[in-house]
């Protein structure tokens, strides 16, 4: 593998070099610990969570989040032991952020729509040696740790989350979360890592295969990309941040540790509303929210009378689909101003973005919408984004035409895949880390997205590997053969169309189909649409998905 072109170090006997070395006067580890630890210091009565009826400073936030690491500590968690999480936006969650790395440990945000198999996955891959969920949640990790115990033999310690009013009526654990809290001490001690390369966060993606791959952070990647997000927007001193964007999805882009470098507010968001984010903004004069194409969408299309006294200047940013003419305007009528960035969970959330210029202030809308589709160019701190012939390794001519594959390089870069070198190694072939996505790049160097090179369906935010939900098709009796592509959504912007192609003489119908696949699946990945027929396959045998997608978006275009 071919690393990043260097300038060739200095000898030894050098001038700048001699006597000039690094000691813990002049070198740390980067560590988004050390934005709370600043954010207590200097502003420790600043208001850092809210949620319903709490209100939580900065000093208190920074002693709950020592305790929380005290506590994890006593119970032997340590440098480099796991600790899963399965949490909504409440504030157990900011406080995981930043009291299991505070421990040493590594935090596992789990997807809070997964199903136990993929969750008993996970945290078998993962060895979390303890698991915090929130209760209402607690139904669905009950079945997990079921498998992860007859399957894997494990039986991590069991932390439960209590946010009123919605604790189960029966627990999963005799433990609280706020009882491991008071565990602890207020005044532990707060270290810094030795090395900032040393792991923070493991974060799983579903990748192109049905075992999802777990992407591990750096402490120094995550302070980069905080500190990038705040130069990215401009961001004041003391904003006001509504976790519209779930925390599990690349640690909430690192706004976690974003919000506590500028000292900000926390507004915890349980539940994606209309009428409660529209609420939450007024009372709370939010300033800044992240969140999927559809969460914009639903608050362009609320009606109006839950918009009124919504202060303008709102900041938005939105990722995971281009933001359409209809977006932007809709984002314009309500006084928000919508930045588009483009990211994958390798590179941390957003790691490039579409920075706007003045003189599109005075372009049609539909072409403001073209400029404002594009992927953009290169976060301040991310070294760069190009888009590269992923044969050559050279860079496509600017002409935004010519096809290549969108590649990252730099500190906002994981560390590599858990425990699947070969997969880090095919990620990382010639010193890039290859997205998948197919792209041009424009003569002002801004890229767009032509196409994907991976099965991989995003539908309302979140990846789903259509290998894997084709997996779940084939154990379906009736069914020959099966292929999974996108279908274009007017709200969720793809959703899973099947194709299907029975055993002779089954009989099978879409809703069995969909009914099964519900057995074995989360609710979001199962295929709204299933099509019956001969699945078109080369001369090889392998299924033309091409075609396939051709069919879907037929298909929904007569269905509208």
């Amino acid at each position: 593998m071919s690393t990043v072109p260097t300038i060739a170090p200095l000898p030894a006997d050098h001038m700048y070099v001699q006597g000039l070395d690094k000691t813990p006067a002049n070198h740390v580890a980067l560590s988004p610990i050390s934005f709370l630890e600043r954010a207590a210091l200097v502003f420790p009565d600043k208001l850092a969570i809210v949620h319903g009826e709490l209100r939580q400073t900065w000093g208190q936030t920074f002693a709950r989040c020592r305790q929380l690491a005290s506590a994890l500590q006593k119970h032997g968690i340590g440098v480099g032991d796991t600790v899963a999480v399965m949490l909504p936006n409440t504030p157990p969650m900011v406080e995981a952020h930043f009291g299991v790395p505070m421990a040493g440990a590594v935090l596992n945000s789990l997807n809070t729509r997964l199903d136990a198999n993929s969750i008993a996955f996970m945290l078998n891959h993962g060895q979390a040696k303890l698991v915090i969920v929130d209760s209402e949640l607690a139904p669905v990790m009950r079945q997990a740790l079921t498998i992860l115990k007859q399957e894997h033999g494990q039986e991590p310690i069991v932390v439960e989350a209590h946010d009123e009013p919605f604790v189960a009526p029966d627990g999963i654990s005799e433990v609280s979360y706020e009882a491991l809290v008071a565990q602890g001490d207020a005044d532990f001690e707060v270290k810094l890592p030795e090395d900032e390369w040393q792991s923070i966060c493991l974060n799983y993606t579903s990748g192109t295969t049905g075992d999802p791959k777990g992407v591990v952070y750096s402490h120094r990647g995550a302070a980069t990309n905080a500190i990038s997000n705040i130069l990215e927007w401009d961001m004041a001193r003391h904003p006001v941040y509504l976790w519209t964007l779930p925390m599990f999805h690349c640690n909430g882009w690192c706004f976690p540790w974003t919000v506590a470098a500028r000292a900000g507010i926390n507004v915890c968001l349980r539940k994606v509303e209309a009428h409660t984010i529209f609420d939450l903004i007024r009372t709370h004069g939010v300033t800044h929210y992240c969140a999927a194409p559809i969460v914009h969408s639903l608050l362009i299309n609320a009606p109006q009378d839950i918009k009124a006294g919504v202060p303008a200047g709102v900041k938005a940013m939105v990722a995971g689909a281009a933001p359409p003419a209809a977006m932007i305007e809709g984002m314009e009528n309500m006084g928000f101003e919508l930045t588009h960035v483009y990211g994958l969970t390798e590179v941390y959330g957003p790691a490039a973005v579409c920075v706007k210029h003045e003189d599109w202030d005075s372009l049609e809308i539909s072409e403001r919408a073209r400029l404002n589709s594009r992927q953009g160019v290169r976060y301040h701190l991310q070294a760069d984004v190009r888009v590269l012939d992923p044969q050559t390794m050279q860079p496509v001519p600017w002409d935004g035409q010519t096809m290549g594959e969108i590649m990252f390089r730099g500190n906002i870069t994981m560390k590599g895949y858990l425990k699947n070198p070969h997969a880090t190694d095919a990620a990382f072939a010639g010193g890039w880390f290859h997205s998948g996505d197919l792209a041009v790049q424009y003569p002002d160097g801004y890229v767009k997205i032509k196409d994907r090179s991976k099965d991989i369906i995003i539908s309302g935010g979140e990846n789903i590997s259509s290998i894997e939900v084709e997996d779940i098709l084939y154990r379906h009796p009736a069914v020959l053969a099966a292929a999974v592509v996108a279908m274009p959504d007017p709200k969720w912007g793809e959703t899973p169309c099947a194709f299907i192609e029975t055993k002779p003489d089954a009989k099978v119908t879409e809703s069995d189909i969909v009914a099964f696949c519900k057995e074995h699946l989360a609710n979001f990945k199962v295929p709204r649409a299933v099509i019956f027929g001969e699945v078109p396959k080369t001369s090889t045998g392998k299924i033309q998905k091409f075609e396939l997608r051709k069919q879907a978006g037929s298909a929904k275009a007569l269905e509208s």
